[in-house]
């Protein structure tokens, strides 16, 4: 159902993008980016967190790690880090699935400035061995995504 909804939302908003599914599984950064050829550092990662009452999504380079002190300053609470099940339901994507893309509600997405390094992202789309490859800034504008500095340089 998740992977159909990524498909639902590339068909309505940007027909041009394909939904690329593989054999191989790309739940980690490592299989995700064995899976489509490229980098870690180019795999878009998304975070599904919980900000006081507020559940977001961060999408980050692979192998960037989120700085606590980075996001307190610009969300004025502390990360909190949601289970697999809390993920789906806010999501409907597995863990390892997860994107900014055919959500069942809105919610806010934000991308880090650690994307902004390459002319390719490959983040995953609604399954454990999907994905998609764009811009950066494509998928900040597919999303309403928010540029921020929240990952450790």
């Amino acid at each position: 159902m998740s992977l159909e909804s990524v498909r639902s939302f590339f068909a309505a908003n940007a027909p041009d993008i394909a939904v690329i599914v593989t054999d191989a599984s790309s739940a980690t950064v490592a299989l995700a980016a064995e899976a489509h050829g490229v980098s870690p550092e180019q795999i878009a990662k998304t975070i599904c967190l919980r900000a006081g009452d507020t559940t977001m999504l961060i999408v980050a380079s692979g192998t960037a790690r989120l700085d606590n002190r980075k996001f307190k300053d610009r969300f004025g609470a502390k990360a909190r880090m949601l289970g697999p099940e809390e993920v789906a339901e806010a999501t409907s994507h597995p863990v390892g699935g997860v994107c900014p893309f055919g959500l069942p509600q809105p919610l806010p997405v934000y991308c880090d400035v650690s994307l902004k390094t390459f002319g390719e992202v490959v983040p995953a789309a609604g399954a454990t061995n999907a994905a998609v490859r764009l811009t950066p800034q494509r998928m900040a504008d597919l999303t309403a995504a928010e540029w921020v500095d929240v990952c450790q340089s």
